[in-house]
């Protein structure tokens, strides 16, 4: 297995989707620069007395709505790494005639799924890890960030977590469909789960009747449940602030756009419910490659 993850490395780092995804972080890092810049400078009524308590609010408040903004698109460059990566992991090798070329050695089958899969996750979260510490370091600059150490490793995990879910998705998608099939499902899927985490947030502040309202939760749920993405960046983002301690200010966040709606945070259950997805999804989609005709 540790072969067959150094060839998934090795596979990535020629690709152009992770030349791509290079370019994008550059891209998203300068611009998220001189935003945080923009949003560091308002709000502070007098930068000379940072002792004032005043001024210590202005900073926090703005440190929240920068981080959760470099989030809330940072989400988006992981879950384009992680699909495009892994969306053609078996489809296109088959396609290609890797397989019929690797597998007929003495190679279970298992040992190569678990090989790339651990090939695909640990690469999506070492790119995780710096895009999380690169986000931080830039908030700190212009900003205030949350400094607790336990809080901020809670808050990688479910940042990353989303890599292990989408690219377990995406091999058990790549064993039923072509590559470009695989391709625009996970798209349409991923797409999905992110509709549906806008309009839970949105839906509370909208002027709606409860039968319109109940039906808007009922669909947001279902699509939360079909693809638990959003969910869990909605949680990193509730315990990154502590937002069971802080209930008495949620008042200061009323205006950032539901970006910091801690009103719609998933349960702790929620967690255990998006890894048994992920562990069920891994073993069909393994069982299904050990059945797959190449």
């Amino acid at each position: 297995m540790r072969i067959i993850m150094g060839m998934t490395w090795k596979e990535l780092l020629r690709k152009r989707v992770m030349i791509l995804t290079l370019l994008m972080t550059i891209v998203f890092l300068i611009g998220f620069w001189f935003v945080a810049n923009t949003i560091g400078q308002s709000g502070i009524p007098n930068r000379t007395d940072i002792s004032s308590g005043e001024h210590l609010l202005a900073n926090f408040t703005n440190g929240a709505f920068i981080l959760s903004l470099g989030f809330f698109f940072g989400a988006f460059v992981i879950a384009f790494l992680a699909i495009f990566s892994s969306f053609s992991a078996i489809a296109g090798e088959a396609e290609q005639g890797v397989m019929q070329a690797l597998l007929p050695r003495p190679l279970p089958r298992w040992k190569w799924y678990i090989g790339r899969w651990l090939g695909y996750v640990t690469l999506g979260i070492g790119y995780a890890l710096i895009l999380f510490i690169s986000i931080l370091w830039i908030t700190e600059i212009h900003a205030t960030v949350p400094r607790d150490a336990v809080v901020l490793l809670k808050s990688f995990l479910l940042f990353s977590s989303v890599v292990p879910l989408l690219i377990t998705i995406s091999m058990l998608g790549s064993g039923f469909f072509s590559a470009v099939g695989n391709g625009v499902f996970m798209t349409m899927l991923y797409g999905a789960g992110w509709l549906g985490g806008m309009i839970d947030k949105i839906g509370g502040s909208l002027r709606l009747e409860p039968d319109v309202l109940d039906t808007l939760n009922n669909l947001s749920g279902m699509m939360a449940l079909l693809m638990p993405v959003d969910g869990l960046q909605r949680k990193m983002t509730a315990v990154l602030f502590s937002a069971n301690e802080m209930s008495g200010m949620m008042g200061l966040f009323g205006s950032m756009n539901g970006l910091l709606d801690f009103n719609t945070v998933p349960s702790n259950m929620f967690i255990f419910y998006a890894i048994g997805y992920t562990l069920l999804a891994f073993v069909i989609g393994l069982l299904r490659f050990e059945r797959k005709d190449l």
